[in-house]
């Protein structure tokens, strides 16, 4: 009995993962996805990581590392996820991009993104340190992604995915409060 309890232990040690940055990336992520960033203190999310404390801080340094990666890991699963929502084929127009991305981006799956990306922006208006900066780098990285997802033939993608994101943050946070006619019509007036 004793030899199979140790073989079994045996087994399973040899069974798990490594720990490293990119197999802690993934259950932190999913922690702060559901419990937001008030929870990413380092005990629950070494608890999450089925880790230590230390283990983290060996793997990314500092806390402010680990958030600064653990957000740019969040922010790249949202985008994988918006790029599979595009398709293969490029939008032929604005309002056909702003249309697919409004449509992913009210899935179920993505409100902890949404959830967590308004907490985000909320500690940035607090002046929490480091959200602001964490909010400008993943806005920059999905202004260019949007941009390149603008139409063939645009006649100015920057401006044009500015005016996209500038649309689709307004009309997912006014149907998040129950202002979904208030988007609608401020959608009519864009003339999108």
């Amino acid at each position: 009995m004793l030899v199979s309890q140790c073989s079994t232990r045996y087994k399973n040690k040899m069974t798990k993962p490594a720990l490293s940055r990119e197999t802690l990336l993934p259950k932190l992520a999913a922690h702060v996805l559901e419990h937001g960033l008030g929870g990413a203190s380092l005990r629950p999310l070494a608890k999450a990581a089925d880790t230590s404390d230390r283990m983290l801080i060996y793997h990314f340094g500092n806390k402010e590392q680990l958030i600064s990666d653990l957000l740019e890991y969040v922010a790249g699963v949202y985008s994988a996820a918006l790029e599979m929502a595009m398709g293969a084929e490029r939008p032929q127009t604005r309002r056909e991009c702003f249309d697919r991305i409004l449509e992913q981006g009210r899935q179920p799956g993505m409100q902890p993104f949404m959830v967590l990306w308004w907490e985000i922006v909320a500690g940035a208006a607090r002046g929490i340190p480091g959200y602001r900066e964490a909010a400008d780098q993943m806005m920059a990285k999905q202004l260019a992604w949007l941009e390149r997802q603008m139409p063939d033939g645009d006649p100015d993608p920057a401006s044009g995915a500015r005016y996209i994101m500038t649309l689709l943050e307004g009309t997912l946070m006014l149907e998040t409060v129950g202002h979904d006619a208030t988007a609608r019509e401020g959608l009519v007036a864009s003339g999108l």
